[in-house]
């Protein structure tokens, strides 16, 4: 069977994480990515070996810098038979009319309103519903992260009640715009913030409410759970649950920090130090009063990436199975 032709339309902090992620997989193949102007990513893009589009009115000043432009993102799109469109928030509604004009399939990431694609994926979840989809948005990090906890719950023990408090990173690592900061930001003032709504875009059964912070610092999201279920259960219980969702890592052996985590994805050889999973500190689950407690930790830049593979996976139904999905999607990636 030919191999799933996949654009990446903005090759960016999750563009070019997909397509290397893609280029893992043996059922799919990157056919080309694009960038707006010649920056780093564009170069580092073109020596990993894929081929660069560009605006059309950039064709020029991309050669001028060294990078022989493949084409315009027109011409990209009519090569594959699914984008990833990994542009700016905003900027990916924007290009829904090219994508339908075309008549290829299209993912957008949790940057963009659940209206947009009109089906929010997490792989968990609703795989099974996604399959042959033309337009799927997957959710956000912070909502794939709540949705890989939450989900297992709900089928094992019922969850009557979801409150969470997620602190926030204030901007990737590598995003100078927003500038050095000294202050915590109730992130919205208005509560509840956009993650709970987020999470019942995926499961609408969920009774969830969400605040949230931002704070200075780059590294990773955490956040704060608080769960009433409908079953009784120890926290020994949830440990041996989680203990058996593929992405979901615990956490100790003296790691007390996201910083700490973070240096153990690049001590475990990750790509870029990436960690795909969600991150509990297992010492953390407890149950008071019949309410479960925990923290979790959430990388950012990097936990969206398997749901992109299985979602074109089921767009495209190359797999029917969601769980056989994942499983292949995290062999590959080595989760």
């Amino acid at each position: 069977m030919s191999k799933v032709k996949v654009a990446i339309n903005g090759y960016g902090t999750i563009g070019k994480r997909v397509a290397d992620a893609v280029t893992m997989q043996d059922d799919m193949k990157i056919v080309g990515v694009s960038k707006t102007r010649p920056n780093y990513e564009a170069f580092v893009a073109h020596d990993r070996g894929y081929d660069v589009y560009t605006p059309m009115d950039k064709l020029e000043s991309m050669k001028k810098a060294g990078i022989p432009a493949a084409g315009s993102i027109e011409d990209m799109i009519e090569k594959a038979d699914l984008i990833i469109d990994c542009t700016p928030g905003g900027v990916g509604e924007k290009n829904k009319a090219l994508y339908e004009k075309a008549g290829v399939k299209a993912i957008w990431q949790g940057g963009e309103d659940h209206e947009l694609a009109g089906f929010s994926f997490n792989s968990q979840a609703n795989y099974s519903e996604a399959l042959g989809r033309d337009f799927v948005r997957v959710v956000s990090c912070n909502t794939t992260g709540l949705c890989r906890v939450i989900y297992p719950l709900d089928q094992e023990y019922g969850v009557k009640k979801v409150r969470v408090t997620l602190m926030r990173r204030a901007a990737d690592p590598n995003d100078i715009k927003t500038g050095p900061i000294n202050a915590i930001i109730p992130n919205p003032v208005k509560l509840p913030s956009h993650h709970g709504p987020d999470v019942k875009s995926v499961m609408p059964n969920i009774n969830i409410t969400s605040t949230a912070v931002k704070l200075p610092t780059t590294l990773m999201h955490l956040h704060t759970l608080n769960i009433e279920l409908e079953k009784d259960c120890t926290s020994n219980e949830i440990k041996e649950l989680f203990s058996k969702q593929s992405r979901i890592r615990f956490v100790g052996q003296g790691i007390s920090s996201t910083a700490e985590i973070m240096e153990l994805a690049k001590d475990i050889g990750r790509p870029r130090g990436d960690m795909w999973e969600n991150c509990i500190w297992d010492e953390s689950i407890s149950m008071y009063e019949g309410e479960l407690y925990f923290f979790q930790a959430i990388h950012q830049e990097s936990d969206v990436i398997p749901e992109n593979i299985d979602a074109i996976r089921a767009m495209m139904e190359l797999e029917s199975d969601g769980s056989k999905s994942i499983k292949k999607t995290n062999k590959a990636m080595g989760i």
